[in-house]
Parts: structure tokens; sequence; C-alpha cells
């Protein structure tokens, strides 16, 4: 039946109207036989030619790279490529999935994060480091895949077993590397209680920099946010922008766990440069250095992530969930029963829930539903 269906939707789908300007979204990072980066794509706007200049930004950094070559995989064909086609392109090293290139909008972001951390254990001996490398070019194709170097181990962080499982059989395939996996810990969060000033200040020989910025507690589930209250005739707005990447391009991590910040404001008050010796770099170290400060003044919270779930069972097993429920600290609202079936919804931190989903398929005999999705960090 896949013909007819393919000619039922070439038939009776409507056709896109493309518009004159040139765009694109990346969709897929992948490498050919001989190592080459393809960037896969597709054209929603215009055309694209061999040798064509292709603008993107990276952080805050614009690049600009030729199209080197154009494939449609069932084959290489070197032909302009028009609006609505699938294509493989060569020589760009900037792109990642999701963005957008020409008059096309980048991907607004992930809807889900992983809320577990795994030890990646190395079961045939590679090194770790020639390991790490190679998992970053994963990493690179699915931005979706957290990787992480911690003292000499690494972690990835993932949404559970089945996210673990597929991520095993694909390191097997394209690295060649047998990976086993330890058990899962939750990914905590920092916050901070009250509000301070950090400063940051860097002054080795020939270079100069200062930051002042204000940390505030933010709403929940607001992330890290950050403004600017600092003059221009005090810091020039080039040297404020780039104080901004900086805050941004990293995850901060908090001084009572290591653990990335998040619901913070931060505030840039004031900061100075020197005529002839400052660098961007020094920006760089100096707000590092700003946050750093002012987190060990604050009084920092740990924020541990809360899964929303709904579990539906048999209504003879509705007092067993409940007592599990409560167990785990979690809040539910009351039952809805038909008499035959039960439902519950609530919210549970995931530290007492991330392995309950076996738990339930045991004592229902596999009948009970669970559902969970990340809630926010309290």
């Amino acid at each position: 039946g896949v013909e007819e269906l393919l000619s039922g939707v070439e038939r009776y789908a409507p056709q896109p109207v493309y518009p004159p300007e040139f765009g694109a979204k990346v969709f897929k990072i992948t490498r050919d036989a001989q190592g080459a980066r393809l960037t896969h794509m597709k054209i929603a706007g215009g055309a694209l030619h061999t040798k064509d200049l292709l603008t993107g930004r990276e952080g805050d950094a614009p690049w600009q790279e030729k199209a080197d070559q154009l494939r449609l995989y069932s084959g290489a064909k070197f032909r302009p490529v028009e609006a609505g086609a699938v294509v493989a392109v060569t020589g760009l090293s900037h792109t990642f999935p999701g963005q957008g290139l020409g008059i096309e909008p980048d991907w607004a972001g992930a809807v889900l994060q992983p809320v577990l951390t795994y030890r990646l254990e190395l079961a045939d001996g590679t090194d770790p480091h020639t390991a790490m490398q190679k998992l970053r070019q994963l990493e690179e194709e699915d931005p979706q895949l957290h990787i992480v170097w911690n003292n000499g181990e690494i972690h990835a962080q993932l949404m559970g077993e089945v996210q673990m499982e597929i991520l095993q059989r694909l390191i097997r395939e394209r690295l060649g590397m047998e990976v086993r996996f330890g058990t899962g810990a939750v990914c905590y969060r920092e916050t901070i209680a009250n509000t301070v000033e950090g400063i940051g200040h860097f002054e080795p020989l020939r270079h100069y920099a200062e930051v002042h910025l204000l940390l505030e507690p933010g709403e929940p589930g607001s992330g890290l946010t950050i403004a600017s209250a600092c003059p221009t005739d005090q810091l020039d707005l080039n040297w404020q922008r780039l104080i901004f990447t900086h805050l941004l391009e990293k995850p901060h991590l908090g001084v009572l766990t290591g653990s990335p910040i998040t619901d913070i404001k931060i505030t840039l008050l004031t900061g100075r440069a020197h005529e002839k010796h400052t660098e961007g770099g020094d920006f760089r170290q100096a707000t590092y250095r700003a946050v750093r400060q002012g987190l060990m003044q604050a009084e920092s919270v740990l924020l541990e992530p809360w899964y929303a779930f709904t579990l539906t069972l048999p209504a003879e097993q509705l007092g067993r969930a409940i007592s599990d429920l409560q167990t785990m600290a979690g809040t539910f609202d009351p039952p809805e029963s038909d008499g035959t079936w039960a439902t519950l919804t609530g919210t549970a931190p995931v530290a007492a829930m991330k392995d309950y989903p076996l738990t339930v398929a045991a004592y229902t005999r596999g009948r009970g539903k669970f559902a969970c999705s990340l809630h926010g960090y309290a």
C-alpha cells in the first residue's frame, strides 16, 4: 500500500508556495565514508547553487562559508537545487540541526530536557579522551544528546532506559565502541534566595577587564535571564554585548553541588575596559569570575526535578498506588474511578519516581499505564 499512499499524498496534498528569497532549514548532520561533514537541509525558498555563500551565526559570532557540493542522495548531482528539495551540502562546519539559513528562522528549541545522568563505562578499554572526541561527533549530529566530561569520567544526560539502549547500539555501530551505563543519578539545579553583587576583575600583564553584576532570585521556571543597567558612557555597547555572550555561552555551575544554575536574573551594573590592553577574552574571564564571586556570597538553594504524572490502573490496585505516592512525598488530586479503572494525576520528585514505571508494570501485571513529563524544579 506504500505506492498508493504516496500517489494519494502527491495528488491531494496542497502544493506549498515558496518565496523567491533563499531559505533553508538544517535537519541533520552526518559524515560520508571519507569523513566529509554533510549538512542535510530542506530548501524552503529560492534556490541554492554550488559555491553559493551561506551565512549564519554561532552564538554571537557570524560565519560565512561556501556550499562546496550539493548532493541529492540518490547519487551526487551538482545542479541547482530548487525550493522544496532535500539536499546534503558539504563544506559547512558551523551548522547544527534546527538551524535556519537565509529567510528561514531557527528551531524554537526542545520541549523536553533530560533529568537523569548516567556514567558511561568503556567496556572495551578505549581511552576516555579518544572516546570523548568520537562521542562529540554524535552530539554534533543530535544536539539533544548531552555528553558531559566530569573529573575524568564521561556522563550522558538521558531521558531513560529506551534512549540509553538506542545510544548503546548507535555507539557500537557507528563508533565501534562497546559501552555500559551505570545507575542513573538525578540532574539537580541550583538557584539563590537573596540578592547579591558579584565583581570580576582580570588584570594580568597587558590585559584588563572589570565586570559588576547584580544576581537576583528569578521566577520559578524562568531559567537564566539577563539585563543591563550600565550606561554606555561607562562601558561601550560592544563590550556589554560581549559580557552578555559570555553569560549565555555555557551553563554556569553553582557552589553547593556544582549543578547548573537556573531561575536567576543577572543585571550588568557597570564594567571597565582599558583603551590599549583590553581584549575580548579578558571580559570572558572577568564575567565568569563575577558570576562565581556573586554565587559564593549568595544563599544557595538546591533544586530537584519533579515529574507531572498520570497513572491509570485497575481500581482494586488504587490503594497500593496511593500508598506508593505518599511514600514518595508526591502530591495528587482525588482519584477518578468508574469502578473498573482508576486514574491518578499529580506531581512527585524524579529521584523517587525514576524506576516507578517498572514497579507499576509489575504489580498491575502490565495493565497499568504510567505517563510523566518534567513539571519543573523545586
